[in-house]
């Protein structure tokens, strides 16, 4: 069977910088039939478990460190018996959520994640958090961003261990030049595609969100 994209939506909390605030986060599933990476574990682990099914999962792939994307990461790799991989650089906002308990794994630029059949390349792309991550699949025609992307512009960069011009050089370097149609799949909210983002980029810059 064909690899696929399962998707749910869940609710909780993302709290940095002595705040709080209400978020609903995308949680991704991708495989065919008999196994599956899951992209970021959020709130709900039984919501994800329900995507996951009794394929055997190989990894959970974390976009960033941030609470609301890794906060039940260890509940769920213990419960489906799958590492859980983080880029080294947001180790320092992994142990603000999880002071005792280290990821299994890294993920490094340029890695290529094998599953169901395709290849989930690893994007580097800091500004968001340093260790922020993008995950491409060209055979799906896919890329998941996170926190990186929205079809609204890039993440938000008000907060501690994020920085503006980073984030927007991450895009530009990495995102923009994958082929238009790529349909971008990010942490919260609405899809889009590289080409849509390519349209809009120059007014983000000037206008600095």
């Amino acid at each position: 069977m064909a690899a696929r994209i399962d998707h749910t939506t869940t609710s909780g909390t993302f709290s940095l910088d002595g705040q709080t605030f209400e978020v609903d986060n995308n949680a991704w599933v991708v495989g065919d039939d008999a196994e599956c990476v899951v992209i970021d574990a959020p709130h709900d682990v039984d919501a994800i478990r329900a995507l996951v099914g009794d394929r055997e999962v190989r990894a959970v792939l974390c976009t960033h460190a941030h609470d609301d994307h890794v906060r039940k990461a260890p509940e769920l790799a213990e419960a489906v018996g799958a590492p859980v991989l983080l880029h080294p650089d947001d180790m320092v906002l992994w142990r603000l959520t999880h002071p005792e308990r280290e990821p299994d794994g890294e993920l490094a630029d340029g890695q290529v994640v094998e599953v169901g059949g395709i290849g989930l390349r690893v994007l580097h792309t800091p500004g968001h958090a340093p260790g922020a991550v993008c995950l491409h699949s060209p055979e799906l025609g896919v890329v998941f961003t996170g926190d990186t992307l929205f079809a609204g512009g890039p993440g938000a960069t008000g907060r501690s261990f994020s920085d503006f011009g980073t984030i927007t050089a991450s895009i530009r370097d990495r995102l923009l030049p994958l082929p238009a149609d790529t349909e971008v799949r990010p942490g919260h909210g609405e899809s889009t595609t590289i080409g849509e983002v390519r349209a809009q980029f120059d007014d983000w810059v000037a206008r600095g969100s």
